[in-house]
């Protein structure tokens, strides 16, 4: 009993110890802990051979990479059949998307870029949105892109860069936009555009072009004015303004044949407002383009050849303006100058009509006051001739008397009208004497002055000439000093002396 006893203590710390053993063994040797971020890939040690051409083991029997991963967790795995890697967990940040590039399967068929199913290895269509993924990074490459952001009044013009082609023996269909535009099976640019917000679009399938729909402002000044040889063979400069924008609808055949909004401008625009000027511009004078209404005219032209001519690219004009027109400088100076004295001449003209309206409102006055006067003696006369039948006897002489008085007073009344229509007439001479006589005046001294600015200090010096009643001078040694003038007034002179 004792021997027994003594075996069953001496075994029971073995025991111990081999669970022990067995206990760490598992724990250090057969653990597979990912943590938090991390996945584990699965190598199988035993099994059959992977194909030449194989990365994975698709099937259990294969060894190799496995291509199920393991997430976060604690997992226990036979050591002697069973290899792993713990690897970090795929996450895509806020504001991004993944693209998926397979690298196992069968090869892609030719001329295509993408893989047409999970069997196919290339690029996958579906992409990863923001957040962690499982992706074990042996059979998938991830690629990460921004998002897509279109803003309020912007669009996006979509390209397609797999599919068909002309190499597949199908044309495009001529009468989508000439055949520039596609249908979504093929490669090209497609008809429909993306509206504002946020998209995630595999950059490997179609490519995005942000294209501004707001109105738009074409500055043509400074370097970039428009010049052309007037019918008088001088330079003109243009500086303006053209506003426009595009459609929804022509955005893509726009991006597509003609470029960004820059190419747009100076490809279409551009062109269109320095042919027009050219042509327009060389079949007037320059003086046409300074004064008068040409300027607006031609505006009105540019802006009507601009509508007609950008229409069928969907460019909406929404509006045209020459700000300034340069013209050269040998006959800026000669046309003011002129306008000006068309202006004086303009001036004085409408004080002589308003003078000959004057005297008109005067006849008008006088002659009504002589017909008023006609008809008081005419009704007089009628009054004198009743009474004067009524009372034949008695008071026919008294009749004749007041019809002889009437007649003196109406020849009195009409050679008063006379004398005042003479009168107006005369002032209305008058007044157009003297302006044209301050006219020719005024034009024989700025002659005789040399200019206009020489004869105003002119009459500036002698204004002020007779107002000046000492000069103060400083001699060259000693305190200033000052001069009387010639017939100064005492009081001033008084002054002078430090009188009061």
């Amino acid at each position: 009993m004792a021997k027994k006893n003594t075996a069953g203590v001496f075994l029971l710390p073995v025991i111990l110890i081999f669970l022990a053993v067995i206990l760490i063994t598992i724990w250090f040797g057969c653990r597979i802990e990912p943590g938090n971020g991390e996945i584990a890939v699965m190598i199988r040690k035993t099994g059959k051979d992977l194909p030449p051409d194989a990365i994975l083991a698709l099937s259990p029997e294969y060894k190799g990479i496995q291509p199920d991963v393991l997430g976060e967790g604690r997992y226990f795995r036979n050591p002697y059949v069973w290899d792993w890697k713990i690897v970090p967990i795929t996450d895509i940040p806020a504001g991004k998307f993944g693209v998926l590039v397979r690298k196992y399967g069968k090869d892609l068929p030719e001329g295509q870029i993408i893989a047409p199913g999970p069997e196919y290895k290339g690029i996958v269509r579906e992409v990863l949105g923001t957040g962690k993924h499982r992706i074990n990074p042996f059979a998938y490459d991830v690629y990460t892109y921004d998002d897509i952001r279109i803003m309020p009044g912007n669009i996006g013009v979509v390209t397609n860069l797999a599919g068909s082609d002309l190499f597949s023996k199908k044309t495009n269909d001529l009468s989508n936009a000439r055949g520039f535009l596609v249908d979504p099976s093929r490669k090209g640019i497609l008809k429909t555009v993306l509206k504002e917000g946020t998209h995630r679009i595999n950059p490997f399938i179609q490519s995005v072009a942000i294209v501004n729909i707001q109105s738009q402002r074409y500055e043509f000044s400074g370097k970039e004015a428009i010049v052309f040889i007037t019918l008088d063979g001088f330079p003109i400069s243009l500086e303006g303004t053209v506003e426009f924008n595009i459609s929804n609808e022509s955005a893509p055949r726009l991006t597509h044949e003609v470029g960004d909004m820059e190419d747009i401008m100076k490809k279409l625009i551009l062109p269109s407002v320095s042919g027009f000027a050219r042509i327009e511009g060389s079949k007037k004078s320059a003086t046409e383009f300074i004064v008068g209404e040409s300027r607006q005219i031609f505006q009105n032209k540019l802006e009507a050849y601009l509508r007609k001519n950008c229409a069928p690219w969907g460019i909406s004009i929404n509006s045209v303006l020459i700000r300034d027109v340069v013209p050269p400088q040998q006959i800026a100076e000669i046309i003011r100058n002129r306008e000006l004295a068309a202006q004086e001449a303009k001036k004085f003209k409408q004080q002589i009509e308003q003078a000959k309206s004057a005297s008109e409102l005067e006849q008008q006055r006088m002659l009504a006051n002589q017909r008023k006067i006609k008809v008081q003696a005419e009704t007089a006369r009628i009054t004198a001739e009743i009474a004067a039948k009524q009372q034949q006897t008695q008071r026919l002489i008294a009749a004749n008397t007041d019809l002889e008085a009437a007649s003196v007073q109406y020849q009195a009344a009409e050679a008063n009208a006379k004398a005042k229509l003479m009168l107006a007439e005369a002032k209305r001479k008058v007044i157009a004497s003297r302006n044209e006589s301050e006219v020719l005046i005024l034009k024989r001294n700025v002659e005789a002055y040399g200019s206009g600015e020489a004869y105003v200090k002119a009459l500036l010096y002698n204004k002020l000439g007779p107002n000046i009643r000492s000069i103060m001078i400083r001699g060259t040694e000693g305190p200033a000093f000052g001069l009387p003038i010639f017939g100064a007034h005492p009081a001033d002179t008084n002054m002078m002396k430090g009188g009061k």
